[in-house]
């Protein structure tokens, strides 16, 4: 075999030793690389051609490259992004929104663990955009979530042979942080029923009443946003959830389907939400009257007094200057959402089988989702437990 380190001289009378070595096939494109090097002695050649030429045979060969961090997350984003849903993929552009922002002009060869630990700082403290006071800090689990995409594009740059390892594979969310969430988390404690009842009462005559009562039903925000009249049989008494959301990603409306087939699902209305609906269904009719051409048919349950239908956002400041007026408790303590946890707590401290809970709610488990996120036993609910307990130990 002939000596694969060639001597050159230069111009000038130096002499050099450069070897051409082939490093396999480009995963992204299956052509065949070869790499050029040139040293100025024979010893660093020979080196560095073993090197290569052992790395190569154990798959652990790096390939030289100019790419950025930020070419790696729009290489990432093309591939994981293909055939999933709008929202999907509006959703992963956005948790990469930072690492973009952060690390994107770094070389990617040169990004390592001290700067994700940085990364990951900066969204605790200050890598709020939108969504609440700008330049305050991230929940944990959006952090996680980027965290996640992030390690997932390094794997990648891992298959291309672009780096040897993923510098963000041991990044752990600082424990502190992860406490701070889990008190936030503690502290924040749906309405009761009592709480509920105030809050009907004084909405009672609002124009939000039906949909704060499908709020109160159990439906998610989107779900509320997205009903249309199409899906409400007023006569049968029963509505169709789950057919289209209407949502916010990133600040752009996203309607879809319900992502699991058990998030399609048709509720009976209880007595008050029937009503309730009959009574906006002909306000509606009576605001369509009064416009007339400017009246927008857009054929959604919840739109302004337009016809335009409401995003979730809209629905979810309307609701707490309803808290605010009837003095219960709102935003800071309660959100819009919790009306769904409120809801669930109730089912199931009135004996609601949970078979039943996970149908009502959307879930396909049986209940343990409902049961395990959603279910918020308080005091009066375990006095009811020594109630029955007394029964037993009387």
């Amino acid at each position: 075999m002939s000596d694969p380190i060639k001597e050159i001289e230069l111009k000038d009378g130096t002499i050099r030793y450069r070897f051409v070595v082939d490093v396999g096939n480009d995963p992204r494109t299956g052509k065949r690389k070869q790499l050029t090097q040139t040293f100025d002695k024979r010893k660093e050649a020979v080196a560095e051609y073993e090197r290569i030429r052992h790395q190569c045979r154990t798959g652990e060969y790096v390939m030289p490259s100019k790419m950025t961090v930020a070419q790696l997350v729009d290489a990432w984003l093309e591939q994981a992004t293909v055939d999933v849903e709008e929202s999907t993929k509006r959703g992963y552009t956005d948790c990469m929104r930072l690492v973009r922002e952060h690390l994107g002009h770094k070389p990617l060869q040169r990004l390592d663990e001290a700067d994700i630990d940085d990364l990951v700082r900066h969204m605790l403290t200050e890598g709020r955009k939108v969504g609440g006071q700008r330049g305050t800090g991230l929940g944990v689990r959006s952090v996680e979530m980027t965290l996640g995409r992030l390690r997932a594009a390094l794997n990648l740059a891992i298959r291309w042979r672009l780096v040897s390892r993923n510098v963000a594979a041991f990044t752990k969310i600082p424990r502190d942080a992860r406490k701070q969430a889990a008190a936030k988390r503690a502290t924040r404690k749906p309405w009761d029923a009592e709480e509920v009842r105030t809050f009907l009462l004084g909405i009672a005559r609002e124009r939000l009443y039906a949909p704060m009562l499908l709020s109160l039903m159990g439906l998610r925000p989107a779900e509320v946003c997205g009903l249309r009249w199409s899906d409400v049989d007023l006569t049968a008494a029963t509505i169709r959830v789950g057919e289209n959301t209407r949502t916010m990603v990133a600040g752009v409306v996203v309607e879809k389907t319900a992502k699991s087939e058990s998030g399609k699902r048709t509720l009976p209305l209880p007595a008050p939400v029937l009503a309730a609906l009959k009574s906006f269904k002909a306000a509606q009719a009576a605001e369509k009257l009064e416009l007339g051409e400017s009246y927008t048919d857009s054929g959604y349950v919840l739109v302004d007094e337009a016809g335009l239908p409401v995003k979730t956002n809209a629905l979810r400041w309307r609701a707490y200057r309803l808290m605010a007026k009837v003095g219960v408790r709102g935003k800071g303590e309660v959100r819009l959402y919790d009306c769904r946890h409120s809801t669930l707590t109730y089912l199931a401290a009135n004996g609601v089988p949970d078979v039943v809970l996970a149908k009502w709610a959307g879930h396909a488990d049986g209940g343990s989702l409902a049961k395990r996120v959603y279910i918020h036993p308080d005091a009066s609910h375990l006095r009811g437990a020594a109630d029955k307990l007394s029964a037993l130990l009387g």
